[in-house]
Order: structure tokens, then sequence, then C-alpha cells
């Protein structure tokens, strides 16, 4: 229908279980594929599938490395986990993978881990880290948001005194290449969290998999919105859909259903370990079938 945004398609490549030569070659072989506009990785500290002990790249710092092999693509963390790191510290990494990849970030962020499954759970205590409990970590995810805000916008030295987040003479310099900052994309599920994507969110994501429970969250956001005054078509709403190289005509269905009820931005999740020419295959046998 005419003035129906069209659909952009990315891929993700779960940093685990592969090595950083497989990493680069897929990025780079996506960053000359016209179809593909967005790359992302996801952030966990210790593999959530395959071998419990196999190798499981930073994110951030493997986003960095990443940006700099590729000049095209627009590029996140599908979602940055906000019980790892301190939001300014997040907002200053993120900072620079802007500038290193000349403002082609957008910025995805959500809760963090649910205590299932086990295997994502397990990252908090062999960091050292603190689970919070879900209702105080959105709570610290909706702060956090505004924080990274500030920090990228604010002219002056601020202090910000929350429940979970406190600031003295918060500033930060160099500004991020995209003005007034990137784009914020939040991850997540849960009506807690729908309500932060309202307030806060310029794309929100959701798993696949469930197209009529997908449907029914985006629903409750554009209520979320409506509470608060915001247009509900002001916020992209993003999926992200696994990719089985062996069943193309069942990913095929699951993205026609998926820009059916109004998802304009499509993440395909690549199997590891990545097949060659995979991003091509994508292009030729999801992307172009299903923009067509």
């Amino acid at each position: 229908m005419s003035g129906t945004p069209r659909p952009s398609f990315g891929i993700m490549t779960a940093p685990s279980q592969v090595g950083y030569d497989d990493l680069v070659r897929v990025w780079r072989e996506a960053d000359e594929v016209p179809e593909i506009e967005h790359a992302w990785l996801f952030d966990h500290l210790m593999p959530i599938f395959g071998d419990p002990e196999g190798p499981v790249f930073e994110g951030w710092t493997l986003l960095a490395a990443l940006a700099a092999q590729t000049g095209r693509l627009r590029l996140g963390v599908m979602v940055t986990s906000n019980r790892f790191r301190a939001p300014a510290h997040l907002a200053k990494i993120a900072t620079t993978v802007d500038v290193v990849s000349g403002g082609r970030l957008d910025f995805g962020i959500g809760v963090g881990s649910r205590p299932h499954p086990p295997e994502a759970r397990r990252e908090y205590p062999a960091h050292g880290l603190p689970f919070l409990e879900p209702a105080q970590a959105v709570e610290s995810l909706a702060e956090a948001c505004t924080v990274i805000r500030l920090l990228w916008t604010a002219e002056e030295p601020f202090d910000f005194h929350g429940t979970h987040h406190r600031l003295t003479g918060a500033f930060a310099r160099p500004r991020p290449v995209q003005r007034p900052h990137p784009p914020i994309l939040v991850g997540g599920r849960s009506s807690a969290t729908l309500r932060v994507a309202a307030v806060h969110a310029d794309v929100w994501n959701v798993p696949g998999g469930d197209i009529d429970d997908v449907v029914r969250r985006s629903a409750l956001l554009d209520r979320y919105c409506a509470d608060i005054g915001r247009d509900p078509a002001s916020i992209v709403r993003s999926i992200h859909l696994p990719v089985d190289t062996g069943r193309p005509d069942a990913v095929r269905d699951a993205v026609g259903e998926a820009l059916e009820a109004g998802f304009r931005h499509v993440v395909l999740g690549l199997p590891a370990p990545f097949p060659e020419g995979v991003a091509r295959w994508v292009a030729e046998e999801v992307i172009r079938p299903s923009a067509g």
C-alpha cells in the first residue's frame, strides 16, 4: 500500500562457536550485497548454544573490529545486556564504535538475559556480575537509556541520581558522529520492557517464532505509546528470524508473515558455522523473493 515504508533486511552472526576469520568473511561479503542493509552481533559472555565451553567473543569489541572491516552496512549489537556494563561506560563504547564506523551504529539495548536458559544465567556469577531481578532490571534499563542519551547530547556536565545509577559531573566527548545520537533499538517482549521502548526506542526488536504473540506485543506497544502521547508509527518494528539454509521456503514464509504483520526491519539469524557464500544465498533465496 502507498505510504508503507519499504522493508530493510539485515543479518545476525552470533559470535559463538565460530572463529574471527569466519565472522570477517561473512561481514565483508554482506557489505558487498546491497540487499543486506544491516548486520548484528549478540551480547553474551559465554556460549548459550553448542559446546558450553566453546568460544564466544565479546560483542562490542568485536563490533568495533568489524566496523573497521566494512564500509556500508549499518551495524549493532542485538541487543546489549544492560546488566553487563555501567551506562556511562556503555555510552563511551558506543560512541567509539559510531566514530570508527563513520556514523553507522544502531544502538541496541535490552534488559539482558532472563533466569532461563541456565546457559545464559551462568554468565553472571562466572564474571562476578550481579543479576538483578526482573522488575529492578527493567527500572535499571529505563535509567540507563536516559543516562546514555544525556551523555550523547548534554552540552554541560550533569548529575543523575537514579535508583540504580548515580553519576556526578557526567560529561562525554567526543560526541557520536550521528546527531543528535545513533538510533536506539530496544529489544524485548515483556510488557515492562515495552513500556521502556515506548519512551526511548526508535526501533523495537522482538524474536520471531510465534507470529500471533509478536502481533499482540506490537499492539501492546501501540497502546503504551498512546498512553504517553507518542505516535506508535514513530517506532520501527523489528523482528529476528532464524535462517535454515535447508528450508528456504520456510524462511521466506516466516519473512512474509512478519512483513504482513507490519514488521519492516527484518534480521535474519545465520546458522553457525557459516556456510560459504551465505550472505549472497540469503539475498538470492530470501530477501529478493520477499522484497519483490
